[in-house]
Parts: structure tokens; C-alpha cells; sequence
């Protein structure tokens, strides 16, 4: 549990970076799945829980930058909802909890916005993610809905994006206490379950099981497939056979709603096969390489790249690529076999703060998102710096789909051997993840070590 004054000093930094006005942070309501008396899980908007910590629905909170002074805007709970849900904190017990400094009624809110209007007051908000939020701000501000978007305060995300994006010694505690005490348990669970005869299905059940015994939930749908060549392949219906790799991509959110995201890859045999070996080496020397470039000061969009070159370089010496390395990567021409960027900002949200625009969170006036194939997909590709959580997930991925039309185009023919590339259609994907911060002089692996050369993967196999 995080302490009263981490939020007020968060909202301060806030009230210090912007000139005036009132910056609007609703929470998330509940969402039906079918009728209004089932719902999905709620998870609560991650700014509001950054600056207000609170994790319950129908809240909004405020604050006013030029008064300094926070608010919180809800109900209480009714007896006739507490027949249902239980015991609840009051508005007073979450906003002392908060230190926030006034709480409200939901229904003083909108005569609240509507006096700062008239005061032409600025309110500061975000850009509204969901449909539920972007009708609620077009009620409150009297925007068209196609309006609310347009006047999303660029200031207040730019603000944001900067405070958000260094993690403190209380966040880097909540990743990594997860990734020990959950996902690392996950991912042991399922190497352990990927033999034959078994269940994909079978194997998202236990590592979700695991999340939820621990009083956690999953940061994202997970990825557990024998196709992994499909890179968000959310379908467990496969068997695992004998000669398959498995690819488990999954994460655990703390208590306190920090993500974790990790990927490994297994064989279903108890070794690699010589074909595969070699290129999950690969992989883990391009991880090894980005990890290695990784400080402050240097753009992630050239570790990206020097990954890539790690990529053709070891390619070429298997034979299915020739040419100058550079070249090719400038082209695009790695992109056949590693189609996504090298990670992503991560923090209460497993892609941080992507609804504020990956412009906005990624990339500015040093650095700009590339055009080609593949590298546009670099989700981060500004300088690191001391804090930074990031992902670095490097792969190799064997398409057919891609492979054909790339192969009937003639594309970068004179330095991809596609002839060799045949004897890796049925091959699938390999990615290799783990969640890093940026320290004062290089990077930092969060959380104990989760087996990932081919060593430790082959000797866990083992029975």
C-alpha cells in the first residue's frame, strides 16, 4: 500500500508543471457484459489509481491547479447495495486515505464544470479511451462526442508522459515482488506442463489460476501457442505434439495493479532440435545485445537496430540472407523474420500509458517513428533514462503467409535466400521478453533470473 503523501506529492508535481486550471481525472465505472447486473472484472483507469490510489468504480477526482486543493466526486454506497457487495469504504475513509482535501456528491460534479466554463476556466484532461468515458466527457464539457478528442489537453499528457514514465523505488518494488512471487510461477508451471498430449487450453488455466491465487489478476490476455508465428495469437486450441515449440507470453498485475510481462519459449520434446536451437540462440543474442547497449542517454530505436543487425548477421551465417548487414536493415529487408518492435514502456499499464498516443509516449523531436516495415512498429524509440521501465522481447518468426507473398513480390530476392527458407515453414516463432529498468550507468533485469537459455530450459525438462 502505497502512503498518503506518494499522492499528494504526485498531484503536486502535477499542480507545479501546469500553469492553471482544473485537471478532470474520472475513474472507470463498471462495464455490462450482457445486462447491467453482470459486469466485467473492473479495473480501474490507471492515471486516476497514479494520483488518487483508489480502486473502486463510479469515482472522479479533480484537481485544481491554481488553488493547489484535490477533490474527489461519488456516492456512497447504499444499504441496499451493501446487502450485495459487502462492506465498503466511505468517501471520507478513501479520501483521507487519498489526501484529498473536499469530497462531493456525483451529482455536484456537473455544475462544477459548468461554472469553471463560465469562468473560462481551462480543464485539463485526457483523451478518452473508452465509449463510456468519451460520452461522459462530452455531457460534462457540452462537446459533440467528435469533439471531446480534439481538446484532449496536450499539456497535461505531455506532463504526465514525463512524470509517469520514471518509476520510483515503491514501483520497481511492486514489479519485481510479482514477477517473483507470480510470474515466475507461471512460466515455471508451464515449461513444466508442455509435453505431448497436453492442452494450450490446459496450460492458460494453470497460469491463470496462479495469478488468481494469488489474490492478482493477468496484466494482459496471454499468448500460449505452438503457433508463435502468429505474434498475438490468442487461440488455445491446439495439442501439443512432440517436435513443437510452445510460446507462453503472460504477465500478472500486483495487488496494486503494476504489470509484469515476460516471454518464454519450449520445446514440447525434453530438447531443442539442432534447427531450433540455433535460432533460440539467436534470439538470446539479440536480447543479450540490446541489454548490453541499454543506458541512459542512448535512443531505444538504436538498440532496435543494433538487435536487428544482431538478427541478419546470425541469419546469414545459417544462409538464408546475404549482404551487407546495414543495408539491409535500413531497408527493412530483417523484417521477414522480425516484423514488431524490440519492447515497450511498462508500468500500471503493460503498454504504459499507450492511451495517451504512442507519439506522444514514444517519440519527439530527436526522434521519429520510422516508416519502414517492422522498425514502424517500435513502440518506444526515444533516449532512456534513469527509471525508464521497459520490455525488451526480441524474435524470430517463420510467417508462411508473409514468406509467400513476400517470395511472389520478388522482395529483397537478391538478399533473402527464400529456397532455404522452406525448411522453416512449419517452424513457428520464438520471442524472447523480460521487464528492465534503466539504472545510472546501464540496465537492470527486474526480479529473480526466470530460466531462459537453452541449458536451464533443457536441464528443468528433465524429469
Amino acid at each position: 500500500m502505497f502512503s498518503k503523501e506518494k499522492y499528494l506529492n504526485r498531484r503536486k508535481y502535477l499542480i507545479e508543471q501546469l500553469p492553471s486550471g482544473i485537471v478532470l481525472l474520472p475513474g472507470n465505472e463498471r462495464v455490462p457484459m450482457n445486462y447491467a447486473g453482470n459486469a466485467y472484472p473492473f479495473r480501474q483507469d490507471s492515471h486516476f489509481l497514479y494520483y488518487f490510489g483508489i480502486d473502486m468504480p463510479g469515482l472522479t477526482g479533480v484537481i485544481d491547479v491554481d488553488s493547489g486543493e484535490s477533490y474527489l466526486f461519488g456516492d456512497e454506497v447504499t444499504l441496499d447495495e451493501l446487502i450485495w457487495v459487502g462492506e465498503y469504504p466511505s468517501l471520507a475513509e478513501m479520501s483521507e486515505k487519498s489526501g484529498v482535501s473536499k469530497f462531493f456528491p456525483k451529482m455536484r460534479l456537473e455544475n462544477y464544470l459548468a461554472t469553471a466554463l463560465q469562468l473560462k476556466r481551462t480543464i485539463h484532461y485526457l483523451p478518452p479511451y473508452r465509449a463510456d468515458r468519451l460520452l461522459q466527457l462530452s455531457q460534462w464539457l457540452s462537446f459533440t462526442p467528435a469533439e471531446v478528442k480534439e481538446h484532449a489537453s496536450d499539456e497535461l499528457i505531455s506532463v504526465i508522459v514525463n512524470q509517469r514514465s520514471v518509476k520510483d523505488a515503491d514501483e520497481l518494488n511492486e514489479i519485481e515482488l510479482t514477477i517473483n512471487q507470480v510470474t515466475s510461477e507461471m512460466f515455471l508451471t508451464a515449461l513444466r506442463m508442455s509435453e505431448p498430449g497436453i492442452k494450450e487450453s490446459e496450460i492458460v488455466a494453470a497460469i491463470e489460476h496462479i495469478a488468481k491465487a494469488h489474490g492478482c489478476r493477468q496484466s494482459f490476455i496471454p499468448i500460449c501457442s505452438v503457433n508463435g508465428h502468429y505474434l498475438h495469437n490468442e487461440s488455445y486450441a491446439n495439442i501439443l505434439r512432440e517436435g513443437q515449440l510452445l510460446l507462453v507470453d503472460a504477465g500478472s498485475e500486483s495487488k496494486m495493479h503494476y504489470a509484469t510481462d515476460l516471454t518464454r519459449v519450449f520445446p514440447v520434446a525434453k530438447t531443442f532440435t539442432t534447427q531450433q536451437a540455433e535460432i533460440y540462440q539467436l534470439v538470446l543474442d539479440m536480447q543479450m545485445a540490446a541489454l548490453q547497449m541499454m543506458k541512459p542517454g542512448i535512443t531505444y530505436f538504436s538498440v532496435h537496430m543494433h538487435a536487428c543487425k544482431v538478427l541478419v548477421e546470425g541469419l546469414k551465417s545459417l544462409g538464408l540472407m546475404n549482404g551487407d548487414t546495414d543495408e539491409l536493415v535500413e531497408q527493412g529487408a530483417h523484417a521477414l523474420f522480425f516484423p514488431h518492435g524490440l519492447g515497450h514502456l511498462m508500468g500500471l499499464d503493460v503498454h504504459d500509458m499507450e492511451d495517451l498516443g504512442e507519439q506522444n509516449t514514444g517519440y519527439d523531436d530527436e526522434v521519429s517513428r520510422s516508416t519502414v516495415f517492422g522498425t514502424r512498429y517500435l513502440r518506444y524509440g526515444k533516449k532512456l533514462k534513469e527509471g525508464l521501465v521497459l520490455t525488451v522481447e526480441p524474435g524470430i518468426y517463420f510467417i508462411p503467409l508473409l514468406i509467400q507473398q513476400w517470395k511472389k513480390e520478388e522482395k529483397f530476392k537478391q538478399y533473402i535466400h527464400y529456397e532455404q527458407i522452406e525448411r522453416y515453414l512449419n517452424f513457428g516463432g520464438i520471442r524472447i521478453e523480460d521487464d528492465v529498468v534503466i539504472t545510472n550507468s546501464g540496465c537492470r533485469i527486474l526480479g529473480n533470473p526466470v530460466p531462459k537459455t537453452i541449458a536451464e530450459i533443457e536441464l528443468l525438462k528433465m524429469p
